[in-house]
């Protein structure tokens, strides 16, 4: 059973789900889904093509961000665009952790929280801030 943790209202993050899921989370009134794996970091890991295809198939908007350690420039920028809309977003990566870690720089980037309310928001949903500088 997929369960998104909350970020903020509108932001949901959640570790890698399979094609299958993707139904799940169109149910759920996700608008956006955003995709911080590289290709190829897992076997057996869907494709950002394959997950982007199921995605537009249930409705959804999809955007591919990968981050390998620290979110560059260029994913900040991305997730930032696709936080911009105000709109359900689920974001995912292999545990949550560099999804989560990007949508706070991208809130930060576009001046929308301080670092303790992103630090508490991602708290809330089970990941440590403390050691990111926002």
């Amino acid at each position: 059973m997929l369960s998104p943790r909350p970020l903020s209202d509108l932001v949901r993050v959640a570790p890698q789900f399979a094609l299958e899921d993707v139904a799940e989370i169109a149910a759920m009134g996700v608008r956006r889904v955003v995709n911080n794996r590289p290709d190829g970091e897992d076997p057996g890991q869907p494709s950002s093509a394959e997950m982007e295809q199921a995605v537009r198939a249930a409705g959804m908007d999809y955007v591919h961000a990968p981050v390998s350690g620290m979110p560059g420039d260029a994913a900040i920028h991305a997730v930032a665009t696709a936080l911009e809309a105000n709109e359900p977003v689920l974001m995912y990566c292999r545990s949550g952790t560099r999804s989560t870690v990007a949508w706070a720089l991208a809130m930060r980037a576009l001046g929308r929280a301080e670092p303790e309310a992103l630090r508490a928001g991602a708290a809330g949903a089970g990941y440590d801030l403390s050691r990111v500088p926002l």
